[in-house]
């Protein structure tokens, strides 16, 4: 804690306050945590039996580290929480531009004043918060960004010359001197500026326009990359990357449930929304499975990764989308519906790289069919499988049982259609579901206890998953929303339009 007494050189050493390095700071703090049981990382979800136990690893031996994964993997997150683990408090010499330590000040400017000063010398008390430094490496980031450079109107000012230390302005490194510094992306730094943190990092000098400096920083660095990086934009010199002395790998979320539990820790939804709107599991588990179907899609590029942020940013947009329609129906209360997946598809197709064939599908196609590919990887999770009631799939005994989902496909069959329309009202909705034969009666035969908004969910999705497994037909409506049919008729309607076109065509 601070101790706001103490504010010489002379009260501090009588205190018997005992300096140490950062990463013997953090060692020490880390073992804390981990024999109290304590996670240091708040606000982690799926690393705990990985990622975390690598990193702890890693500080116990007073590592350097560099976070290798795709994008979207926290690996930020990773090392901003790693300011949790230093002091609260650490003294410094006051005026210190680089956090001087008041036992072994590296600065001129400290040197100097304990040098004059001696026990007398001033100090003040920095905050564990104020000892993080984060750079994003672009092509364009100088030594002077990170290291310093000499300032001319100091030299002027001052009447000195450039080989004079006092002319120094000291970059971003320096300044996190006693911290943590952070490097994200780092192929993406030149390699001459590479070569520069190399330097700091071996052998603690550094260079600034001709003259040696001797800099003995004390710093914990943390670098992040992206594993494609080191073939598109760059890569890490090996000097450098060869100092770091851990490289840990991340993951994207290895579950569903970690996936969703992550999704809406992170989701910035108002209280207000969640009070107008209610989001049922079913829908917040499509959300997660879209993601999982982007990572193993072909038209994905996979090599770029599919982000946390499309789940976040997605659940967020079907929020919204709900929330708009209860607003212009004046409405109290909706609940989330399959169709308002459409206001999902803007979240989608800006958080995906595509490969080439995903380029000639169209980025719209491509998030529609990872919806479509989302409903039908979790229907058979809520309602069975339609495939086990074909012919020569099950045993007799199965086949002999009746098929829920008969009467449905007889009901299109005979010529009917319905279109679910995105803004249409929760009265309209519910009531075109219930004019399906069989419909009701199939949600009602699984989830008999299902209220009313409960079992209207459940009879569009058992539409959409119909669909999916082409027992019914569906498309798009240019207004919003779906509309479902028979599936022979549809097939009929697309060749009767095929042979017309190339009647056209011949009499042409």
């Amino acid at each position: 804690m601070q101790h706001p007494n103490i504010q010489t050189l002379g009260e501090l050493k009588a205190s018997g306050y005992v300096p140490k390095t950062v990463k013997e700071e953090i060692r020490a703090n880390l073992i804390k945590a981990i024999q109290k049981k304590q996670s240091p990382f708040n606000g982690i979800l799926g690393y705990e039996d990985s990622v975390i136990p690598d990193v702890e690893r890693a500080l116990l031996s007073r590592h350097n580290i560099l976070f290798l994964g795709l994008r979207g993997q926290a690996k930020t997150r990773m090392a901003r929480e790693m300011v949790n683990l230093l002091d609260e408090w650490i003294p410094v010499v006051a005026g210190s531009e680089i956090n001087d330590s008041p036992f072994a000040p590296i600065s001129l400017y400290a040197r100097d004043m304990i040098e004059k000063d001696g026990d007398e010398t001033p100090i003040t008390w920095l905050h564990r918060s104020e000892r993080y430094g984060e750079k994003l490496a672009t092509p364009d980031v100088s030594v002077a960004d990170l290291v310093g450079d000499v300032d001319p109107i100091k030299a002027a000012n001052l009447r000195l010359s450039f080989a004079d230390e006092r002319v120094i302005h000291y970059g971003i490194i320096p300044r996190s001197h006693r911290g943590i510094f952070v490097i994200n992306e780092l192929p993406d730094l030149q390699a001459r500026i590479q070569v520069s943190l190399f330097n700091i990092l071996q052998e603690g000098d550094i260079q600034i326009r001709g003259f040696k400096l001797r800099l003995p920083l004390d710093i914990l660095f943390v670098f992040t990359a992206n594993p494609e990086d080191y073939t598109n934009r760059g890569s890490i010199v090996t000097p450098l990357k060869d100092r770091i002395e851990s490289q840990i790998i991340t993951h994207y979320p290895r579950t569903i449930e970690i996936s969703k539990a992550i999704t809406e820790q992170e989701a910035d939804v108002l209280p207000e929304q969640l009070q107008k709107v209610e989001v049922p599991d079913m829908a917040r588990l499509l959300i997660e499975q879209l993601a999982m179907e982007a990572r193993k899609s072909e038209y994905v590029d996979q090599k770029s990764g599919v982000s946390a942020r499309l789940t976040i940013s997605a659940f967020e947009n079907l929020v919204s989308t709900a929330e708009r329609r209860a607003l212009r129906d004046g409405y109290e209360k909706t609940m989330v519906r399959i169709a308002d997946f459409i206001g999902v598809i803007p979240a989608i197709t800006g958080k995906i790289e595509l490969v080439y064939e995903g380029e000639q599908e169209g980025a719209m196609n491509v998030a529609y069919r990872l919806l479509g590919q989302s409903i039908r990887a979790m229907f058979t999770q809520y309602f069975p499988d339609p495939q086990s009631f074909k012919k020569g799939r099950t045993p007799e005994s199965a086949r002999a049982k009746s098929n829920p989902y008969q009467t449905i496909i007889d009901w299109f069959g005979q010529g009917n259609d319905v279109a679910l329309l995105q803004d249409e009202t929760d009265e309209a909705y519910r009531n075109k579901l219930y004019r399906v034969d069989g419909l009701y009666g199939a949600v009602k035969q699984f989830y008999p206890k299902a209220d009313e908004a409960q079992s209207t969910l459940l009879m569009e999705f058992l539409l959409h998953g119909l669909a999916e497994f082409s027992l019914i037909s569906k498309k798009g409506i240019e207004a919003g929303g779906y509309a479902f049919g028979d599936i022979l008729n549809s097939m009929l309607n697309i060749n009767f339009g095929a042979e017309h076109d190339d009647e056209e065509e011949e009499d042409f």
